[in-house]
């Protein structure tokens, strides 16, 4: 059992940034991928970043070059640093555990999810 609580999030001007956190209690953290998705009003939840237990990192195009996913094993701990926030950044940002199988993009692929931190980017 895995579970995802985040923090972090909360309003910010465009071209601002936060930093995301996600600490997670429960067996096998670190060799699990771990990973962020948002959901935006309306529109349906989609992959921004992962972070697989070797160090290797997956963005959406969308983020690239803004966000940054990191983590603490020591901490058990997953991190997402967002810079140059924009308005359609804003969402309902989730820290998901992966199953060890599957495309590291797919929702399909996670077994267990936080609750979710709100993020809103003002123009």
């Amino acid at each position: 059992q895995v579970q995802l609580v985040e923090s972090g999030g909360g309003l910010v001007q465009a071209g601002g940034s936060l930093r995301l956190s996600c600490s997670a209690s429960g067996r096998a953290f670190g060799r699990r991928a771990m990973a962020w998705f948002r959901q935006a009003p309306g529109k349906e939840r989609e992959f921004v970043a992962a972070k697989n237990w070797s160090g290797a990192t997956f963005y959406a195009d969308s983020v690239k070059g803004r966000f940054t996913i990191s983590r603490d094993n020591a901490k058990n701990t997953v991190y997402l640093q967002m810079n140059s926030l924009k308005p359609e950044d804003t969402a309902v940002y989730f820290c998901a555990a992966h199953d060890n199988s599957g495309s590291y993009y797919r929702m399909g692929s996670y077994d267990y999810w936080g609750q979710g931190t709100q993020v809103t980017v003002s123009s």
